[in-house]
């Protein structure tokens, strides 16, 4: 998302987010499996995991909603077996989305999102069709009138890649998702809080889409959104009024 719309559009997701609290608990519960069953247990050794729990945390997930969690992922407990499966399309006017999902099983979670696509204007592509449009990164997005140069100075000391300001006034600090922690605590130790953080994929460009066109976008994302296996929607349509 670039250009006028940016901070907008931020603002509409996590307003959308907000919408649908009671899904993200499900979503968390899943990334949390699937981190520590990867990574395991250790949050001291297991990064992805490590922010799982913080998400889960800031979503107001109990402490022990949370350690049974791990403990079933890790073996303590029996659970259901999840495997991540990323899926890549086209939206309104050619924009890239990627879906990435987790799912028990996949003959249903590929069937619904290729409903999705079809059914609101897109198409499925096959495997990576539109993910090299995309950086894995850690992101930090900051509100229009924060301070570019002391952000910049904190940002860079601690090992962000790049400090990119828009034109509605926001900046977003981008940094490898390998550095996104260190970053992360740099920034708050200067009390530098921003809007949004969080490890993504992040559109190398953006396609602007307006009126008529943005709708049916947003249409599109949200039904992809809301499909029960659905984990974190990308895509690089910046859209307007």
């Amino acid at each position: 998302m670039a250009g006028h719309s940016k901070w907008a559009n931020i603002q509409h997701r996590k307003g959308r987010q907000d919408e649908k609290r009671g899904k993200i608990w499900t979503r968390l519960t899943r990334e949390i499996i699937v981190a520590a069953r990867t990574g395991g247990g250790d949050v001291a050794m297991n990064p992805r995991l490590r922010l799982a729990i913080e998400k889960a945390k800031a979503a107001n997930m109990p402490a022990d909603n949370i350690k049974r969690n791990v403990d079933k992922a890790t073996g303590n407990l029996d659970g259901v077996t999840y495997e991540e499966i990323r899926y890549e399309g086209y939206g309104i006017g050619g924009a890239a989305i990627m879906v990435d999902t987790m799912t028990d099983n996949r003959v249903r979670t590929v069937a619904e999102v290729r409903h999705a696509f079809s059914k609101y204007g897109g198409n499925m592509g096959t495997d990576g069709s539109v993910s090299f449009q995309f950086k894995h990164c850690g992101l930090f997005l900051f509100a229009p009138g924060t301070s570019e140069d002391k952000l910049m100075e904190v940002a860079l000391e601690a090992g962000a890649d790049d400090v990119i300001t828009g034109e509605d006034g926001s900046i977003e600090v981008i940094t490898a998702p390998g550095s996104y922690e260190a970053v992360k605590a740099a920034l708050e130790a200067a009390g530098l809080l921003p809007e949004l953080s969080e490890v993504t994929m992040r559109a190398d460009n953006t396609i602007e889409l307006s009126g008529e066109d943005a709708q049916r976008m947003q249409k599109l994302l949200d039904v992809l959104e809301d499909l029960d296996d659905t984990q974190e929607v990308y895509h690089n349509a910046s859209l307007g009024e």
